[in-house]
């Protein structure tokens, strides 16, 4: 069953030419269009003037002004209201001649129609207001027993006109919800885009700190391996270097486990599934230990508790990041790396975003000489980024004299 909201679309598309939905082809000109309305309204007012003894019957000036005041109407559309004022200066005198009352009137409702459709309704009450009552007075001077009829036709007009400016309202609501869909449809776009690029920045840390960190360690393992062998071949310490070898071995199972986990992350986050547990805090000791065995002196001291996971991963990441920058960039032999993590409270105006609440912080400080070799990268960046990943922040610089110190404040409540 059709719809009201289905009637008026079809009357607007009847109206002013727009296509029907479902049909292929290519829409009509609106000149062309306007042009067949103006040709059959005229030939409607023809069989009016014909048929309708309402009057009497056009002779040569009637037929000129009748015929005449349907040619604006090709314009209508572009300037409806000089083809108003040009259709009223023409059925006036019309009218006026008391010819044939009938046979204008669809070229009038039409015109008023189209003026009710294109301007502001207060201005559309107005004008047409005003011209109505003109008409209706030169219709009741020239034969006041058309009073009725007279008073019927401007009941017509009147409804034309609210029709006209419920479609206007019609079609301002449509185009205001097509305007709001398709600024939704931008928004969604831009936050894909967002999540993307996030995403890839989230996947380039997780490598980073992963392959950076076990790369950084096979590299001085093997280092150690090779200064074995070469220290004395004659007295080689096979037990030292099958101890390298084992310790390259288990840095590898131990990067390609983190790599499957991540990759494993990655794979599931489509179907909402996470694998594997988040790196925290109890991972720490195993960091250490690991820059143990690269030759560094690592004092660990962890007095925090239980904290969220996601404050955890950005912990381990920190601790992780510059363990590896200490064991790369040291320069020297008997390199001490102090890593402390202790849950504080701070009051209002303290720690990080500068609110009160409890705060984990991390500083890992090295007595490096400075001159490790390699090239820059993304490590300090990175440790920036996880910091404020969990609204916390992160200062590092060499200290006074010679060593590193990275010093993060990462909030424990409210973390995500």
């Amino acid at each position: 069953m059709t719809t009201d909201s289905g009637i008026a679309e079809r009357v607007l598309a009847v109206v002013h030419g727009a296509p029907r939905a479902g049909r292929g082809g290519p829409r009509p000109s609106p000149l062309r269009f306007d042009i067949l309305l103006a040709a059959g309204a005229a030939l409607l007012a023809v069989v009016l003037a014909l048929v309708v003894k309402n009057g009497r019957s056009p002779d040569a000036l009637g037929w000129s002004l009748l015929l005449g005041a349907h040619v604006p109407l090709v314009w209508q559309r572009r300037r409806p209201l000089p083809v108003l004022v040009a259709v009223v200066a023409l059925l006036l005198p019309f009218h006026g001649l008391n010819y044939c009352h009938a046979a204008p009137l669809p070229a009038s409702y039409l015109v008023v129609y189209t003026v009710a459709v294109t301007c502001r309704p207060l201005y559309t009450l107005l004008t047409v207001g005003s011209l109505l009552s003109l008409a209706m007075s030169v219709m009741m001077f020239v034969n006041q027993h058309q009073a009725v009829e007279a008073l019927r036709t401007s009941g017509w007009v009147i409804a034309v006109v609210f029709l006209g400016i419920t479609m206007r309202f019609q079609r301002q609501y449509v185009a205001a919800v097509v305007e709001r869909a398709e600024r939704a449809e931008r928004t969604r776009e831009e936050e894909a885009r967002r999540r993307v690029a996030e995403e890839r920045l989230r996947i380039a840390r997780d490598l980073h700190d992963l392959l950076a960190h076990s790369i950084t360690l096979i590299g001085v393992q093997t280092s150690v391996a090779a200064h074995v062998l070469n220290a004395d071949p004659e007295r080689l310490d096979r037990a030292a270097v099958a101890k390298a070898l084992d310790e390259i071995a288990e840095t590898c199972r131990s990067a390609r486990g983190e790599l499957r986990t991540t990759l494993e992350v990655l794979r599931d986050q489509g179907a909402g599934e996470v694998r594997g547990p988040l790196p925290g805090l109890h991972g720490l000791a195993d960091l250490a230990e690991a820059a143990r065995v690269s030759g560094a002196g690592v004092e660990l001291a962890v007095t925090a508790g239980e904290v969220p996971p996601a404050v955890g991963a950005a912990a381990y990441r920190i601790v992780q990041e510059a363990l590896t920058n200490a064991v790369r960039h040291g320069g020297r032999d008997d390199l001490t790396v102090r890593v402390r993590v202790d849950e504080e409270w701070a009051g209002g105006g303290a720690g990080a975003g500068g609110g009160g609440g409890a705060l984990l912080r991390v500083r890992v400080t090295d007595d490096g000489a400075g001159t490790g070799s390699g090239t820059p990268g993304f490590g300090l960046v990175g440790m920036r980024e996880r910091a404020r990943s969990v609204g916390g922040t992160l200062e590092a610089g060499p200290l006074p004299g010679q060593g590193f110190e990275v010093t993060a404040v990462l909030p424990l409540e409210g973390a995500a």
